[in-house]
């Protein structure tokens, strides 16, 4: 999906997100019925000829409200100039999309991932991974001229969700003395080597693993390897597989 918005219209879960509804003004009674409906009302923006923007979150997707004049009546959906230009965009990204974003993307941050590639590197990317991904692997290869010129790390968030064994193979990655490298034998070996699952996973990594799982689940994503990474503008993007050559492009940077 190209861009944070469709993501988050489609496939983010209500418990990662808590964004705050607006507290430095008291909302019109128009606005307060609303939000009573179930809409939280996230921030207020200019709109032309009397109108005034109200940005609300619903079932985690951003939408504009207008207010009329008369303040008696709201008008909801996108509002374009004479030119064609949206004008409810820009406000959205600001008051409702980019404080998701920076929230998935700290969350991300803190969860346990291993590192592939310089700690140095200018570009961060995450990536949902499972042990069994044929495309996770794929993906890995892929990446190998960003990685080894040192301009993307990428942090392996590793989950369980393939095969029966997936879960004990990530915890033994999770668990060893240096998952990077542990990591990185893996998938050299094309997912064919000696990685053994942990038949007894200690207390701490299944809490490690437990938690990536949860924030899996949270965003309701359904297959690895999930990729998420911030474009050229600073927004949040995904991409669900290992993507084409074009593609690749856009998430890795020029080579």
């Amino acid at each position: 999906m190209p861009r944070l918005r469709h993501l988050l219209t489609l496939t983010l879960g209500a418990a990662l997100l808590h964004l705050p509804s607006v507290q430095a003004e008291e909302l019109p009674e128009a606005i307060k019925k609303i939000e009573a409906k179930g809409a939280k009302i996230v921030g207020s923006f200019d709109a032309p000829d009397g109108l005034r923007g109200y940005a609300a979150q619903y079932q985690n997707r951003g939408m504009a409200l207008y207010l009329t004049p008369d303040g008696k009546h709201v008008l909801l959906g996108n509002l374009y100039d004479a030119e064609g230009k949206d004008l409810t965009q820009e406000p959205l990204q600001k008051l409702v999309y980019a404080p998701m974003a920076k929230e998935i993307w700290g969350k991300m941050d803190a969860s346990n991932w291993i590192a592939d590639g310089s700690k140095d590197a200018p570009r961060i990317v995450y990536l949902f991974s499972d042990p069994n991904c044929q495309y996770c692997n794929m993906f890995w290869q892929q990446a190998r001229p960003w990685v080894k010129a040192g301009k993307v790390q990428l942090r392996h968030i590793m989950v369980g969700i393939i095969r029966e064994d997936s879960p004990g193979k990530s915890a033994a990655l999770l668990a060893s003395k240096d998952p990077q490298k542990a990591l990185a034998d893996h998938e050299k070996s094309g997912q064919s080597g000696a990685l053994k699952p942990l038949t007894t996973i200690p207390e701490a990594i299944q809490a490690k693993l437990a938690a990536n799982m949860q924030l899996m689940e949270d965003l309701e994503l359904a297959a690895t390897p999930a990729i998420f990474y911030m474009d050229d503008k600073g927004e949040l993007q995904q991409q669900q597989g290992a993507p084409s050559p074009d593609k690749l492009l856009k998430i890795l940077g020029p080579k």
